[in-house]
């Protein structure tokens, strides 16, 4: 069938303008900068548009004149699921988009597994900067996104030299929840962590893997445990540490599993995160253990769900920590060294925490 010769010809910022009767200027001020127009000129503008069919500027011919994207990159090291599905993500995730959106900022997430090398992904990024999310030290990602010439922020970590980063004091906050479980009379300890390297390790990590993690927040938060359980005379090549890959409850109840299997004896299990203490939780339950008569159980992170089972943990403030983020990476005033920002944490004792089984605190003794 033969095209019609009479169908109309898309609006353009030209034709609305002679529709108008303004200059292209006016009608480009009423999408990118409505405030130099009065109220009543930029409704007559879109009304305009709306009936001519005319879309609006063109958004990358826009970023090819300006050379801005006009949105942040967030890189994240994990399936993008895991942004929607882990709730300090999530935390950290609402807090860097009230930033982007008090600035007028898009917000764009470039996902990138952990067990792929294809750094494809940050290539081809149209952003104007990146904030990192915690990422190993040897990630390629990482090392792609700072080839980039924007300007970058990480959180948590790594930290990098002349890179900006917002995070909190990891050992100091892991100190203060070590020193409650020594007070508390504890002595025969069980430790499950998140991941420590891109490669997949489910199970007992040695002391060699510990110490020289590159997730350097679960290196740093193993180290204060194991400096401070020392000054009470405890072996750290004696504790079991168990590791998981994937962060999910199903994780921490079967590294539970392995710690408690390992020895029966232990009177505390130090989870590096709630999720990973909610399964241990879960196990105990399983096995007829309670919480924390027989078995104390802590976390990291003061997630609400932690909150509302009455978690003994560190909270951290996962909002502010994006928020922080994004304000650093948008602050463009040169500053001239690289800035960090470290957030304060609070020790929540809840409880799941108490003292030793009377056998076991008779036996190892405060």
């Amino acid at each position: 069938m033969a095209r019609s010769t009479n169908a109309r010809r898309p609006a353009t910022l030209a034709s609305l303008a002679a529709e108008l009767g303004v200059s292209r200027t006016t009608v480009s001020n009423a999408y990118n900068r409505p405030d130099q127009l009065s109220p009543e000129l930029r409704r007559r503008v879109l009304e305009t548009a709306r009936r001519l069919g005319y879309p609006g500027p063109d958004p990358v011919a826009r970023s090819l004149r300006t050379r801005k994207a006009g949105a942040v990159g967030l890189l994240l090291t994990e399936n993008l699921s895991y942004a929607f599905r882990d709730p300090a993500a999530v935390g950290f995730l609402e807090g860097l988009a009230l930033a982007c959106e008090d600035a007028g900022q898009g917000l764009l997430l470039v996902p990138a597994s952990p067990e792929r090398e294809d750094v494809a992904a940050v290539h081809r990024a149209g952003v104007d900067g990146f904030v990192v999310y915690s990422v190993p030290d040897d990630d390629p990602h990482l090392a792609a996104v700072l080839e980039r010439p924007v300007p970058t922020v990480v959180c948590d970590q790594p930290e990098i030299e002349n890179v900006d980063g917002v995070g909190i004091d990891d050992r100091a906050a892991t100190t203060a929840l070590a020193r409650h479980l020594i007070e508390l009379g504890h002595r025969r300890i069980g430790v499950v962590c998140m991941r420590l390297g891109r490669d997949r390790n489910d199970d007992f990590v040695p002391l060699d893997r510990q110490r020289s993690a590159h997730f350097h927040v679960q290196r740093t938060r193993l180290t204060a445990l194991a400096d401070a359980f020392a000054t009470v005379g405890v072996d750290w090549a004696t504790v079991p540490v168990v590791e998981r890959f994937d962060h999910t409850t199903a994780s921490g109840e079967s590294a539970a599993a392995q710690v408690l299997d390992r020895d029966p004896e232990i009177t505390a299990l130090i989870c590096t995160s709630d999720i990973l203490a909610l399964g241990a939780m879960a196990e105990a339950g399983r096995r007829g253990l309670r919480v924390p008569q027989d078995l104390t159980v802590t976390g990291f992170d003061g997630i609400p769900e932690a909150e509302r089972v009455g978690l003994t943990t560190v909270r951290q403030p996962v909002l502010e920590k994006g928020r922080a983020a994004g304000r650093l990476l948008l602050d463009s005033a040169e500053h001239g060294r690289p800035r960090r920002v470290t957030l304060d944490t609070e020790l929540i004792v809840g409880r799941t925490s108490g003292q030793p089984r009377a056998a076991a605190q008779i036996w190892y003794g405060p």
